[in-house]
């Protein structure tokens, strides 16, 4: 007894082209280059089944890339282009609160010579930074630990 129908995959020949370029190029991130192929694959006729043991993923995984394909596939390739087609979408969650151009200027002052802030000592901490950042208004409020944590991604 069959199962449900996979989702028909339609690749234009100008997509189709497209797709092969991109999973041929060097430049281009893995996990991209895997769901062109899974298109690919797809749009050849291949089962689910066998694109997943082909690829070594999961049938989960198929089954997004073909209905994420279909549903992108009417937009126009000026519009969204064949590589914006893979991207992950945004993750659920909370925005941050603090913005790259704020970590640049925290980085800035930890770049600084505590003197220079009239502070009495001659190496920043964690407390003095995040102390110093708002009173600077860099920020309305920041703990000594996610200073530092940011500090520690820079590499200043």
């Amino acid at each position: 007894m069959p199962g449900p129908q996979p989702i028909q995959v339609k690749v234009s020949e100008i997509q189709k082209q497209e797709l092969q370029k991109l999973v041929r190029r060097h430049n281009v991130a893995q996990q991209i280059a895997l769901r062109a192929r899974i298109v690919l694959a797809a749009a050849n006729g291949e089962s689910n089944a066998q694109i997943a043991r082909a690829m070594h993923v999961t049938l989960d995984t198929i089954r997004l890339w073909r209905k994420r394909w279909a549903t992108l596939e009417p937009i126009s390739m000026d519009d969204l282009s064949i590589e914006e087609r893979f991207e992950d979408l945004p993750r659920p969650g909370a925005p941050a609160r603090i913005t790259a151009e704020q970590v640049c200027r925290i980085s800035k002052l930890a770049c600084e010579e505590p003197e220079d802030s009239e502070r009495p000592i001659t190496h920043w901490t964690a407390r003095e930074i995040a102390e110093e950042v708002v009173l600077r208004g860099i920020v309305e409020q920041i703990s000594p630990r996610h200073a530092a944590r940011l500090l520690k991604r820079c590499r200043c």
